[in-house]
C-alpha cells in the first residue's frame, strides 16, 4: 500500500479551471481508447477542508414561484437554504470530484447517460462528473415546471450551453399545492458540448434559484465523488504514473498530485483543501426584510403558509 498527501490549492477563478486541467501534466485531452485492463491498482482516500465552511446560501421564497410548495423544505419562515459545501465533523468534505488525468487507455465509461432529478424544489446530485458530447437526462418529479439553464462556467462570459423548459408530469393533480406525489414528467434530454476548451458547467431553475448542479467533464472512467465523510475510492486504474486532481465548486481552486498506481496496490492519498470560498451575495444572506415576510403577500389578498413538511433547515 502506497500514501500520498497534497494540501497545495491552486487557486483561480472557476472558469479557467478547464484551461487549468488541460495544462496539467499528461493531460491527453479527450481521447481515450476503452480496453481489458489486466495490470490495475487502485486509489483510495479522503478530501478534507480544514477552514471553516461557509454559511449556506439563504433565498427568500416570497420573491420566488411556488411559495408553498418549495417551502416544503425550508426554515419554516420564508427562507430555504442552499448548503453547498458539507463538510463532516472531522472535516471530510462532501461532493467533492476526484479524478485521475493522463489516463488514455482503460476500463469503459459507465453506459448509463447522467441524470438530474428535480424532487422537492431540488436538483440532484448536486455536483457531478460527466462526459463532453454525452447526452444529459433532467427528470421532473415535481407537480411544477421548472426552467433549466445550464452554462459553461467561464471567467468573465459564461455561455449559454441549452436553456429548457423542463416539464412535470400531467398526470399530477391540479390546483393542489399541498400535492407531494412524484410522478415523473417527460425527462429533457439534450447533449453536453463544451466550447473554447472548457470543462465545468453550472446548472440551474430559472423559476427557482436555489436549485443548482454543478459538473466537470472528465477525459476518461477513472473518477470518483466523494461521499458525506470525504472519502472516495477509483477502482481498476491501468498501473502508470498520472496526475490525480481534486475540485469542489466551493472551493474555488483545485488540489493535484502525482499518482503512482502500481498492478495490485491501493494508492492512499489525502487532500485537504485550506478555505472555502463564501458566494453569498446580498440577495443570499439571511437578512430579515420587513418588505419581504411572511405577511408580504397578505396586502395583496393572497395568504402564504410554509409549512416545512419534508425537511426543516436550521441556518
Amino acid at each position: 500500500m502506497s500514501f500520498a498527501f497534497i494540501n497545495s490549492v491552486k487557486t483561480v477563478p472557476i472558469g479557467l479551471l478547464g484551461a487549468l486541467l488541460a495544462l496539467l501534466p499528461g493531460s491527453p485531452g479527450w481521447a481515450y481508447t476503452e480496453q481489458p485492463v489486466t495490470n490495475a491498482g487502485h486509489v483510495s482516500g479522503k478530501v478534507v477542508l480544514n477552514g471553516t465552511p461557509p454559511p449556506p446560501k439563504a433565498f427568500n421564497l416570497i420573491t420566488y414561484p411556488e411559495t408553498v410548495f418549495c417551502g416544503r423544505i425550508s426554515t419554516g419562515t420564508v427562507w430555504r437554504l442552499l448548503d453547498q459545501v458539507r463538510v463532516a465533523r472531522d472535516g471530510g468534505l462532501q461532493h467533492a470530484v476526484v479524478m485521475l488525468e493522463g489516463v488514455d487507455r482503460g476500463k469503459p465509461f459507465p453506459d448509463a447517460s447522467p441524470t438530474i432529478e428535480a424532487r422537492d424544489c431540488t436538483l440532484t446530485p448536486p455536483v457531478m462528473a460527466v462526459r463532453n458530447r454525452q447526452d444529459l437526462r433532467i427528470v421532473n418529479m415535481d407537480p411544477i415546471i421548472h426552467d433549466i439553464q445550464m452554462y459553461e462556467v467561464a471567467p468573465f462570459e459564461s455561455e449559454v450551453m441549452f436553456h429548457r423548459p423542463l416539464r412535470m408530469n400531467p398526470h399530477h393533480p391540479k390546483n393542489d399545492a399541498g400535492a407531494h406525489d412524484h410522478l415523473p414528467g417527460t425527462p429533457l434530454v439534450d447533449t453536453i458540448a463544451f466550447t473554447k476548451g472548457r470543462r465545468i458547467f453550472y446548472l440551474e431553475c430559472g423559476f427557482h434559484e436555489f436549485m443548482q448542479t454543478w459538473g466537470v467533464a472528465v477525459t476518461n472512467p477513472y473518477f470518483a465523488v466523494t461521499d458525506a465523510q470525504g472519502h472516495f475510492t477509483i477502482s481498476d486504474v491501468p498501473e502508470g504514473v498520472y496526475t490525480l486532481v481534486a475540485w469542489h465548486p466551493g472551493m474555488g481552486g483545485i488540489l493535484d498530485m502525482k499518482a503512482v498506481v502500481l498492478k495490485d496496490d491501493t494508492l492512499q492519498v489525502r487532500f485537504e483543501f485550506e478555505n472555502a470560498t463564501d458566494r453569498r451575495m446580498a440577495h443570499t444572506t439571511m437578512v430579515d426584510n420587513p418588505h419581504f415576510g411572511i405577511g408580504t403577500l397578505d396586502t395583496f389578498g393572497e395568504r402564504v403558509d410554509i409549512q416545512p413538511t419534508h425537511e426543516i433547515q436550521a441556518p
